[in-house]
């Protein structure tokens, strides 16, 4: 055990929109600060409809201007900062050559171009090798999305030295050396938990050759220490070790402390998601939720985060605020306006899937659709609430898939952030999927310090490491309520159903 008198643990959230990063206090678990970067959303490349692309020195830039903004507000306990962990945007694919010098921009998340090479993997491989090994179709994740540039962009295809995922890439800036987890392969279904190794034989007939693969190391453990030279620049002790890594959702779950089975956790940022704790080897037959190793994951005592995303979660958010509220709006201000509206927004609907495919849809391209417009009846506020209601109503849908697969879900954990701020958003929650919804005081960034405190020993354990984790919130389903967003559910999932044929 390392002495808990004094000295903090650094956490960066590298998502898709900006980076935090927050500092946290040994001693007592609490957040000393945090900063965010940069103030407005990154942006994201999309050269072709369906595409989604961002280059990793943009998160690297923002690494440092988060950091730095930490260093301003309090530089000696930044210089005090004892283990770092890094959650970050899962499946995205990261090329580097042997330099370390980034090939080509990411292909993130929600790029759809892999979609049809997935599909043909899966036919290939069958549905007994790809579900009962790799727990998931090969889809549009990141072993799929590496065969895409094998096939259209060979020569850059050949200078790769490294194949990472976008949390792997930070930790090479940080500390020059390049590796990888079990947690990390298996969301880019690069993981076989039958062999408990590589996915060869899917690298094997996407012909992409094993020495792509960094090195694996635990999720929690000295992943590599800081450089000298990085930390002259980000004011950080030299040789800091970076101890823990994870993707945003199995990061969110542990932000919850949730890690055991029949836990669920929840969070409605970029993207929305419904991420439940199994111990049983299980997946999806339509692969419309996925299987992953959670970060707690071993072979003695196997634990699987079973995640359903719904991609056109923050973009739509960001999109009306643009588009629809005017100059000077805010959240904050669309939120009050949804409020004004009953529930069902008087018979308004609208499908949220306008951010490439949707893995709870099978991979169909639906996009977004406002239905039912009345000119003489609807206004913004309208829109507003069918908006919020409409990301509750997809993550309902993906909520059923699971509990089809026989998981009890009586309670769900989020964090108090993004739109779960909205009391709208909370309430439809909570009525909608008929399970109790606990909001908590953290995010990404201050879970990814809590886990390299972890990684690092400085904590004994999880109850340790989350004992400052504090209860802030709670909505309970009322019957009234239920039945009315219950009508309105039914709407908009007939309404699904006809863009789904």
């Amino acid at each position: 055990m390392i002495d808990q008198s004094e000295g903090y643990l650094l956490g960066y959230d590298v998502g898709s929109s900006s980076i935090k990063a927050s500092l946290v206090s040994i001693a007592d678990g609490k957040v000393l600060g945090s900063a965010t970067s940069p103030s407005q959303e990154m942006p994201m490349l999309a050269v072709q409809e369906g595409w989604a692309e961002q280059d990793p020195e943009l998160w690297w830039e923002h690494i440092v201007k988060a950091t730095q903004q930490l260093k301003a507000a309090h530089p000696k306990a930044l210089a005090q900062t004892q283990a770092i962990g890094i959650s970050y945007q899962m499946h995205g694919l990261v090329l580097v050559d042997k330099a370390q010098q980034v090939l080509r921009p990411s292909i993130i998340w929600c790029d759809s171009r892999a979609v049809s090479i997935g599909r043909k993997a899966f036919d290939a491989l069958g549905k007994d090798y790809s579900l009962g090994h790799l727990l998931n179709s090969p889809g549009n994740f990141t072993a799929s999305k590496l065969r895409w540039v094998k096939e259209n962009e060979p020569d850059l295809y050949q200078r790769i030295h490294k194949v990472m995922l976008p949390g792997d890439f930070i930790a090479m800036k940080l500390s020059g050396e390049i590796c990888t987890t079990v947690s990390g392969l298996s969301e880019g279904i690069m993981w076989d938990f039958r062999e408990q190794s590589l996915a060869v034989q899917l690298l094997d007939h996407y012909g992409i050759s094993q020495d792509y693969i960094p090195e694996v190391v635990p999720t929690f453990a000295e992943q590599g220490r800081v450089s000298s030279q990085i930390a002259d620049e980000l004011g950080l002790p030299v040789g800091t070790p970076i101890a823990y890594r994870a993707g945003d959702q199995p990061n969110n779950a542990l932000s919850l402390n949730v890690l055991q089975p029949g836990e669920v956790a929840t969070t409605a940022g970029t993207s929305g998601v419904i991420y439940g704790v199994s111990d049983q080897l299980d997946y999806d037959p339509q692969s419309r939720v996925n299987t992953f190793a959670h970060v707690n994951y071993s072979k003695e005592q196997p634990r699987y985060g079973i995640l359903a995303c719904v991609n056109g979660t923050g973009i739509q958010n960001s999109w009306l605020k643009n588009n629809i509220m005017g100059a000077h709006a805010d959240y904050e201000k669309m939120n009050q306006l949804a409020a004004d509206v009953p529930i069902g927004s008087a018979g308004l609907s609208v499908l949220p899937f306008g951010n490439g495919a949707e893995r709870t849809l099978a991979n169909a391209e639906v996009d977004a659709h406002i239905h039912g417009l009345q000119f003489n009846t609807h206004s913004q506020a309208h829109v507003l609430r069918a908006a919020q209601e409409g990301i509750v109503f997809a993550l309902k849908y993906s909520f059923d898939i699971m509990q089809a697969m026989g998981m009890q879900i009586n309670k769900v954990k989020a964090g108090k952030a993004n739109m779960f701020l909205s009391p709208i958003f909370r309430e439809a929650f909570a009525n909608v999927t008929g399970a109790a919804l606990e909001l908590y005081n953290t995010d990404g960034a201050v879970g990814a310090a809590r886990g390299a405190g972890v990684g690092a020993g400085i904590y004994s354990g999880f109850e340790e490491a989350f004992s400052a984790l504090e209860l802030v919130g709670e909505v309970q389903p009322e019957a009234d309520k239920q039945l009315a967003y219950g009508e309105a559910y039914t709407q908009w999932l007939h309404l699904l159903q006809q863009h789904l044929g």
